[in-house]
């Protein structure tokens, strides 16, 4: 998904979200970062939200469950 350097973003979150994080990242066998990428995309498509610089060929199945995107 990267097309150049990629910057670094620090969050703070619970415990319990961080191993749903985990645990999601695991079952489809993405790091942590590339997870959270994923669902930032998805999350921006469903909610109609502009991804400038991310061309629409990229995670062309980035749908979250249950939304009509």
């Amino acid at each position: 998904m990267a097309t150049g350097k990629s910057e670094v973003v620090s969050i703070r979150v619970e415990p319990h979200i961080k191993a749903a994080l985990q645990s999601a990242a695991e079952r489809e066998m993405r790091s942590l970062a590339n997870m959270v990428e994923v669902m930032v995309v998805a999350y921006c498509r469903a909610q109609g939200h502009p991804l400038e610089g991310v061309p629409d060929e990229t995670l062309p199945n980035t749908n979250l469950r249950g939304s009509a995107a």
